[in-house]
């Protein structure tokens, strides 16, 4: 897989692509296919909440061509692979869900909210407000933390409107999204224990994937 991806890095064009479909097909498609069908396997003793879909279209899978229609960056593919498996209420990449990221040079799995639209976004934020206990147990839950560290994604530079600048939590209701993720070796996606560690990813982004459902009054 990472083999084709560095190739295709260097050879970024619809050309090269469609001479080398085959290996796309085989290195690429095939594996995470199946890895998907692995996760499948696990994800329902982590929450029935959340779908693993090896469909080709609007599956877990998200599709290697690039929307470059509002780019600067007109390269027509991505040059790496992801995956969400997402909540049973999302439509989109904009839905709770847990994520895996492969590429040659990084390797991150987690899971969290990327760029809701702005209803979800108030929803989150208003619970964070409302409920700072719960919040702050949720972040500070010892394996959540030492496994992941802090949340990442952009933040707004000034408060939301609407929100007080002293709340403690400010920095949080500032983010434009709720994702945590654990940086892994490339390489130890391509051996037979990566399954172990997305697992173990996956459960242990539970606390914050039951807030973000509770926050957009959903099911867990």
């Amino acid at each position: 897989m990472f083999n084709f991806l560095a190739d295709l890095g260097s050879n970024n064009n619809r050309e090269w692509f469609n001479n080398n479909k085959d290996r796309y097909e085989n290195f690429v498609v095939t594996p995470v296919t199946r890895f998907i069908e692995a996760v499948g396997e696990f994800l329902p003793t982590i929450s029935d909440a959340y779908i693993a879909d090896t469909r080709r279209n609007g599956g877990s899978m998200f599709r290697i061509y690039r929307d470059t229609r509002f780019s600067r960056d007109k390269r027509p593919y991505k040059e790496n692979v992801g995956c969400q498996f997402r909540h049973t209420a999302g439509k989109n990449a904009h839905a709770p869900g847990f994520y895996v990221h492969l590429a040659p040079a990084e390797v991150f799995i987690g899971g969290g909210i990327w760029k809701p639209d702005n209803n979800s976004l108030d929803k989150i934020r208003n619970h964070i407000a409302e409920n700072p206990e719960l919040w702050s147990s949720a972040m500070k839950y010892t394996a959540f933390s030492s496994h992941f560290g802090k949340l990442q994604g952009e933040s707004l530079k000034r408060p939301p409107r609407g929100f007080d600048p002293d709340n403690p939590h400010i920095e949080d209701l500032k983010r434009k999204s709720y994702m945590a993720f654990r940086h892994v070796k490339p390489q130890s996606a391509l051996t037979p224990a990566f399954i172990n560690d997305v697992e173990k990813a996956f459960a242990t982004a539970m606390p914050l994937m039951r807030f973000i459902t509770s926050a957009l009054e959903i099911r867990n």
